[in-house]
């Protein structure tokens, strides 16, 4: 119903989920080969504020949504028939404005972006909903989080952040978070926005505002590598969503400049030439960005 921030398809692909502002701030579609179906019924218990972002758990049964306003973040039940009755909220909440949401790849946490101290948080999560909080990062984001996801092995967590070094990780376990990782050799040029892990956890990728606009390291249990040449066709515009195709094999900005969306061949050896724009371009900011299958 207005502006839209957040987007994802569900791990099977029969559902895409869109975060928005306004009423009622989550949309979710049957998905197909032939597009969107008919909208599924809204939750019965609505966020309770403008939403960021929106994530599927992995096994597909639970879709979880950050938003403004308290309680910040709302998790559901997720099936063919669509939303299930609201998960009580965590006993310890968000702070504030929830940016980002993720579920850990074993889907047995579930961290949230937000824009107070500490920036993020974490909880366990299962069948009967949020876990105790996780204890905070010893050494914390040095500002809002915006995006958060957990490594494709789950043993590290990334949150992008608005102030230097725009990114942070850490080690990642049953126990919560480890000793942050040392920060890139060389940083992103501006307030991260989001943050990806490659498909095989070689890689990682954060969208920043300012010129390039993306960056892209290597990723192993030692942290960073150096990172890797910029596209020789950049995005136009300030990075915000970011994702690679499932396989691995391409990677996909949105952007606040026309055409809204940049998407690359990805390899070992980092971007390749820049796929042409769609033929019909999106008619605005693009805030986001998820691969699908069909």
């Amino acid at each position: 119903t207005a502006r839209s921030d957040g987007v994802s398809f569900s791990p099977s692909g029969d559902a895409i989920a869109v975060a928005h502002l306004y009423y009622p701030y989550v949309a979710v579609y049957p998905w197909s080969a032939s597009g969107f179906g008919t909208r599924f019924s809204n939750p019965a218990t609505l966020p309770t504020g403008n939403s960021s972002d929106v994530a599927f758990s992995p096994a597909g049964d639970a879709i979880a949504v950050a938003h403004s306003g308290s309680l910040y973040l709302a998790v559901y039940p997720w099936s063919s028939s669509g939303f299930g009755t609201k998960f009580a909220d965590p006993s310890t909440l968000p702070t504030n404005n929830g940016e980002g949401v993720s579920f850990s790849p074993s889907g047995d946490a579930i961290a949230v972006a937000h824009s107070s101290s500490p920036y993020v948080s974490a909880y366990p999560w299962s069948g009967s909903g949020f876990g105790t909080k996780f204890a905070n990062p010893a050494t914390l984001p040095t500002g809002n989080g915006a995006g958060v996801a957990f490594s494709p092995a789950g043993d590290a967590i990334a949150v992008a952040h608005n102030r230097s070094p725009y990114v942070s990780v850490y080690p990642w376990s049953g126990s919560g978070f480890g000793t942050k990782f040392s920060n890139p050799a060389t940083l992103p040029t501006g307030n991260g926005s989001d943050v990806a892990f490659s498909p095989a956890g070689d890689a990682i990728a954060v969208t920043h505002l300012y010129y390039p606009y993306v960056v892209v390291y290597p990723w192993s249990a030692s942290g960073f590598g150096t990172k890797f040449g910029n596209p020789a066709t950049l995005p136009t515009g300030n990075g915000a969503g970011v994702a690679f195709s499932p396989a691995g094999d391409a990677m996909a900005v949105a952007h606040d400049s026309s055409p809204y969306v940049s998407a690359y061949p990805w390899s070992a050896s980092g971007f390749g030439t820049k796929f042409a724009n769609p033929a019909t371009l999106p008619t605005g900011n693009g805030s986001d960005v998820a691969f699908g299958e069909i």
